[in-house]
């Protein structure tokens, strides 16, 4: 039989991939640096690969070093998904499921899905991590969560997707701010007069797509890093925004002199949905979490 490397070595490696530098690499492990440093060049001679570059005050990864440590973490992912999926087998709402969710949602949401899940499954704990879909989506690729929450449309094409609500978006301004009666279009807005987020937050691609803002102009160069700062920027006359009906229930125009309006074209929404790695093993449990949120998200969503 071949002589094969050991899930040690290669949570070995995966550790000196992320914190480039060994003494701190072996300190994650509770390892001395020697005997990392020695598992690594072990799995380089089973490999009969070099994995780094050395000299005597640093390394740098080869480029196949670079494609061992994405192979690694993709067999490190599965063999936890295989403990996970044996522990829990036949009680799929035990254990522990790594949940991640995007701030917009987080905000309103989050605390009721993790009260629900104690009221009806108490063998299983939720560990949440509040963080922007890039980041989000990359824990999941490489194995530190199992499940995000967050808004399409996204690129989620390596994923499984369930969409489980519509979260319509309202355009907020201050009540002495529009005098126009009826739906209220973007476009006709003053120039630098709408407040959106920080590009990372998705929130603001979807709501200019789905609101059909097309004139760049419209937008305010101050961008914002969460949905409570543009509602204190709305509601000082400075102009106005979008805030998706999730908030909105969420009471967060509450004590504020802002005003909700439906944009001029019909359907202007984002969609929420579950995400998981398509070779996990704990299907069973993701989708029944995504169908006991759907209720919760659909009120919270309600206009």
């Amino acid at each position: 039989m071949n002589n094969l490397p050991s899930i040690r070595q290669l949570q070995y490696l995966l550790a000196l991939h992320e914190h480039q530098h060994f003494r701190k690499a072996a300190e994650a492990c509770f390892v001395g640096q020697s005997t990392l440093s020695v598992a690594i060049q072990n799995l380089e001679e089973i490999l009969k690969c070099q994995l780094l570059e050395r000299d005597h005050k640093s390394f740098i990864f080869t480029p196949i070093g670079e494609d061992v440590v994405h192979h690694a973490r993709q067999i490190i992912q599965q063999t936890n998904d295989l403990t996970e999926y044996t522990q829990t087998f036949g009680n799929p709402f035990s254990g522990v499921v790594r949940l991640g969710c995007i701030p917009t949602i987080a905000s309103f949401a989050l605390s009721q899905i993790s009260q629900y899940c104690q009221e009806h499954y108490p063998n299983l704990k939720l560990l949440l991590k509040e963080d922007t879909s890039d980041n989000l989506l990359r824990d999941l690729e490489e194995g530190s969560i199992d499940l995000v929450l967050l808004a399409l449309p996204y690129d989620t094409t390596y994923f499984h997707t369930v969409t489980v609500a519509k979260d319509p978006f309202k355009l907020v301004a201050h009540k002495d701010y529009i005098h126009d009666e009826g739906n209220i279009s973007p476009n006709r807005l003053p120039n630098e007069s709408i407040f959106l987020l920080e590009k990372e937050h998705c929130l603001t691609d979807h709501a200019v797509s789905a609101c059909h803002l097309t004139d760049k102009e419209k937008v305010n160069p101050f961008s914002a890093t969460s949905l409570h700062t543009l509602v204190q920027m709305v509601n000082s006359k400075l102009g106005v925004t979008f805030l998706p009906q999730m908030a909105i229930n969420a009471g967060i125009l509450d004590k504020t002199d802002l005003m909700a309006y439906e944009p001029e074209q019909d359907g202007a929404y984002r969609e929420i949905g579950f995400v998981w790695r398509k070779t996990s093993n704990r299907v069973q449990t993701y989708k029944a979490l995504a169908h006991c949120a759907e209720e919760l998200l659909l009120k919270l969503c309600r206009c």
